[in-house]
């Protein structure tokens, strides 16, 4: 049987030179290839030894971690690849009631989170059934590691196909209910190895490329795209644990490529530091998951002298557009990076624009953008029903989103089809907040919009109708969704109101209550 775990792929890409840094920590640590090698041995075999079997559907085991952002919880990641385990990330600003349904669904057999949460989070895991929850903190303590001190350093990667499982996202639906995108092992290589080549990463041999990660790596972004990019490229990563724009523009001279959300920008050109000589070093800057305004783009452009490439992906396909990093032959050797845009097609993903019709689009038209491709996902985790809705009779995946596709090939996203909002590279989805919002007391209906903001991209507004009688205080609603609710999903503010604007079949029209609050932190 051939071996097509994504690790064995990423360990393979490993420099010659183990013992270079592989990881430079922004508090003075460093990394080696070896120690990588090493630690997601020890911790894979910590896996092992608990002697997990598949679960009665032939699944793997799942792994479900919140913890903060350390090397260690990416060695865990790695760690899980070698196991043959399913890896199931969790924001790491999920509350009880959140927590409770991933792991209720789930049914992850190992569970590992932060010592502070270890008391509420071990009650939930195991009510559900689970048998092992470790705790792993972003000091390199916890008793995951502690156990896994205690394993050989050496093992052999467990056996996986492409279609294999590897991971599991959850992104929530309109109704609120979160659904687990199930991507395989081929998935998430096919996509890492594609963009490899597409954004031109420069080997050692080439001078080598340096990333800095400044990232969550709960996410597709900084999990599959920047930490596949730089393991399978052998390249150094320049490890931030938290974003901070004056520590990342310094260390703009020492690196060649960055990723972040349009946030991410905003904040590092509001530093005086960075300049176009400070960023001559950088090859590349890449932007993605949520839309870049136009005026981040030109102030980028004008303040660096360097031109943001925008891309575009989904958790359940990872990447499925990209701005060129240089001339592309299949587009006529075109080789601008148009601000607005989202790019090409990447190689080897099929991308349509379907009227309501099922009819394919010509350029130009706006319709629902639909894709095919290796890196597409499986299916939602125990939803098939659901699975069936989200995918064509031909096997394209309708990614819920509206755009079109011009003469030239650029794909633009004019909107969303399902209400989502993403805010700082974040997916809010209204129906949850307002499921919320409806429970509170003295709330008689709600209604939650997207609207533009300057640092966000998006940021929620709610509308709130109260009861009979009642009287509920806007701050003292959002107060309360905090304790119960992630804080990016939380609005930025709260109306109460004597009724919501409705069309004759007593919908909500949203789009009203969009056009009334659009200009709260935008002007005209």
């Amino acid at each position: 049987m051939s071996q097509q775990n994504l690790f064995v792929a990423l360990r393979d890409a490993f420099p010659a030179d183990l013992d270079a840094v592989a990881v430079e920590t922004d508090n003075g640590l460093c990394y080696s290839w070896r120690d990588l090698d090493r630690a997601s041995a020890m911790v894979a075999n910590l896996l092992a030894s608990l002697s997990i079997p598949p679960d009665a559907s032939g699944a793997p085991p799942r792994v479900a971690v919140q913890v903060e952002k350390s090397v260690e919880a990416m060695i865990l990641y790695l760690a899980t690849l070698r196991a043959g385990f399913v890896f199931l990330p969790l924001n790491t600003a999920y509350q009880r009631a959140e927590i409770e349904y991933f792991i209720g669904n789930a049914r992850p057999a190992v569970v590992v989170c932060t010592r502070g949460n270890f008391p509420w989070v071990s009650q939930i895991a195991f009510q559900a059934g689970t048998r092992h929850v470790f705790t792993l903190d972003d000091d390199r303590s916890g008793s995951l590691l502690e156990r896994a001190a205690h394993c050989s350093d050496r093992q052999q990667p467990v056996v996986r196909q492409a279609d294999d499982l590897a991971a599991i996202l959850y992104t929530s639906g309109t109704t609120g209910r979160s659904k687990g995108a199930m991507l395989s092992h081929g998935n998430l290589l096919s996509n890492a190895a594609m963009l490899k080549e597409y954004w031109g990463w420069r080997t050692p041999e080439q001078g080598g490329d340096v990333l800095i990660h400044a990232l969550p790596i709960f996410h597709v972004h900084g999990l599959f795209v920047a930490i596949h990019g730089a393991l399978l490229n052998g390249s150094r990563m320049l490890w931030h644990g938290k974003f901070d724009p004056k520590k990342v523009i310094a260390d703009l001279p020492r690196a060649t490529v960055f990723m972040g959300v349009p946030t991410l920008y905003v904040r590092m050109l509001a530093e005086p530091a960075l300049t176009r000589a400070q960023a001559a070093h950088m090859r590349l800057f890449i932007s993605g998951s949520a839309p870049l305004l136009i005026e981040t783009f030109n102030d980028w452009r004008a303040r660096t002298g360097h031109t943001i490439l925008e891309r575009y992906g989904m958790s359940e396909t990872i990447m499925l557009t990209s701005n060129p990093w240089q001339a592309d032959a299949r587009y006529g050797g075109q080789d601008e990076r148009r601000g607005g845009t989202v790019g090409f097609p990447l190689p080897g993903v099929r991308l349509r624009v379907q009227g309501e019709d099922g009819r394919d689009l010509p350029a130009g038209e706006i319709g629902g953008i639909q894709v095919k491709g290796p890196n597409v996902f499986a299916g939602y985790w125990q939803m098939p029903e659901k699975t069936a809705e989200e995918f064509t009779s031909d096997g394209f995946f309708k990614t819920g989103d509206v755009g079109q596709q011009d003469a030239r090939g650029y794909v633009t996203i004019v909107g969303r089809s399902k209400d989502l909002i993403i805010s700082g590279g974040y997916n809010v989805y209204p129906a949850e907040i307002e499921g919320f919002l409806n429970e509170l007391p003295g709330v008689a209906e709600s209604a939650v919009v997207g609207v533009p903001h300057p640092d966000f991209g998006e940021v929620g507004v709610a509308v709130v109708i109260a009861r009979p009688g009642a009287r509920p205080d806007a701050d003292a609603l959002l107060a309360e969704l905090k304790a119960r609710l992630a804080n990016f999903k939380i609005p930025k503010r709260c109306f109460v109101e004597t009724e919501l604007p409705r069309n004759t079949m007593g919908k909500v029209q949203k789009t009203l209550l969009r056009q009334r609050y659009q200009h709260l932190f935008v002007t005209a």
